[in-house]
C-alpha cells in the first residue's frame, strides 16, 4: 500500500472564525502536489500538480465556477 504524504492543511482567514464551519482547506507543504479537504470530511483528499491548481484558481477568479442561487 502507498503511504500518503503528510499533509499541513490551512483554512481561509475567514473560515478561523470559531461561529464558521464547514470550510475548504489546503495544503502546499508537499512539493509539487496540492491537497485540498472538506472540514466536514477530512479523511477525503483530492490531490492535484501545481500547474492544475493555477488553472483551477484562474477559473474561479474569472468567475467560471460561480454559483447562481
Amino acid at each position: 500500500m502507498t503511504q500518503r504524504p503528510e499533509f499541513e492543511f490551512v483554512t481561509a482567514a475567514a473560515c478561523r472564525d470559531a461561529r464558521v464551519d464547514n470550510c475548504p482547506e489546503v495544503a502546499l507543504n508537499v512539493p509539487g502536489v496540492v491537497a485540498l479537504r472538506d472540514s466536514e470530511r477530512p479523511d477525503t483528499i483530492v490531490t492535484m500538480t501545481s500547474a492544475q491548481w493555477a488553472r483551477l484558481t484562474d477559473g474561479v477568479k474569472a468567475g467560471e465556477f460561480d454559483v447562481i442561487a
